[in-house]
């Protein structure tokens, strides 16, 4: 089955991204804008739903519906409560040193919320020596513990956790001469600690430049990884890959505007993918596979 993908908001104007099922809508990030936006599949409207984001990227659930949110711009891990409030005391530094800018993010069932680390040149000084996976642990009464996760990646970007919470999937995205762009699985151990990770899917350079790699991802209820990723300037051009947990592709489906950042499944039966891009836009597709979130 080929997916078709529709226009339904924007473009906007810069990049849109963190797109998050609510139970009834399609809650999504417009990052310059400072802005998360809502979209309505049964009217077709798209509201304003929160302001004043602080260049939120990434959005994730847990599983007892709180959102939390990449906030890049006060490089700190947040939570959008429901009254419109946002709580910022989580901890944002690492080992005495205020981390970078938390880029993506994913929360296992257990309340831990595991989110990459990227740095951004125009954020000011780099007070961390490394980009890594980093873990928040809940502690109770809403105390928290900042651990790093990962010593093995340069530039991490997407990360996502199984079905059966034993896997987490990390994009390394950097693009400096001689580094890979990989979307890596790393057994994640009893204590919380990572294993060493296994390639899914290297992303190499063709006669046009280096290929863009993985950005966002989700998953359907097979356990598969719906993954964006490409751009124009080389490889395939910008994609939807489906990939298995082995690495096998198991389908492409190519998007007709560049730089696909994020997707995920919506609506009633879980079965439209939604994807956010570079430039703004908010796409969906209506799809043969099942998504599968945690909450609701």
């Amino acid at each position: 089955m080929s997916w078709n993908f529709e226009l339904v908001a924007g473009p906007y104007g810069g990049t849109t991204e963190g797109p998050v099922w609510d139970g009834e809508a399609l809650l999504f990030t417009h990052i310059p804008a400072n802005r998360i936006l809502r979209y309505d599949s049964k009217t077709g409207e798209t509201t304003e739903y929160f302001t004043d984001t602080r260049r939120t990227n990434g959005l994730c659930f847990d599983a007892q519906g709180n959102l939390y949110g990449c906030q890049s711009g006060e490089r700190r891990i947040v939570r959008f409560e429901k009254d419109r409030s946002t709580t910022t005391s989580l901890p944002h530094q690492l080992e005495g040193e205020q981390h970078n800018n938390p880029n993506d993010l994913a929360v296992d069932k257990q309340g831990r919320v595991w989110f990459t680390d990227p740095f951004n040149a125009s954020a000011g000084d780099q007070d961390l020596d490394h980009m890594s996976v980093l873990r928040l642990d809940p502690k109770g009464n809403d105390q928290w513990e900042l651990t790093r996760a990962t010593f093995d990646v340069s530039r991490p970007n997407g990360v996502l956790i199984s079905r059966d919470q034993k896997t987490l999937y990390v994009a390394q995205s950097d693009y400096s001469p001689g580094q890979p762009r990989q979307l890596r699985a790393y057994p994640i151990n009893d204590d919380g600690s990572l294993g060493d990770f296994v390639t899914l899917h290297t992303f190499g350079i063709d006669h046009l430049g280096v290929q863009r790699g993985v950005d966002g991802m989700t998953l359907d209820a097979e356990g598969n990884i719906v993954v964006c990723a490409g751009w124009e300037q080389s490889g395939p051009g910008p994609m939807i890959y489906v990939f298995a947990p082995t690495g096998r592709i198991l389908e492409t489906h190519a998007l007709r505007v560049d730089r696909p950042t994020n997707c995920c499944f919506g609506d009633p039966d879980m079965k439209t993918l939604y994807v956010t891009t570079g430039g703004g836009h908010l796409f969906r597709a209506r799809t043969d596979r099942t998504g599968w979130i945690m909450w609701p």
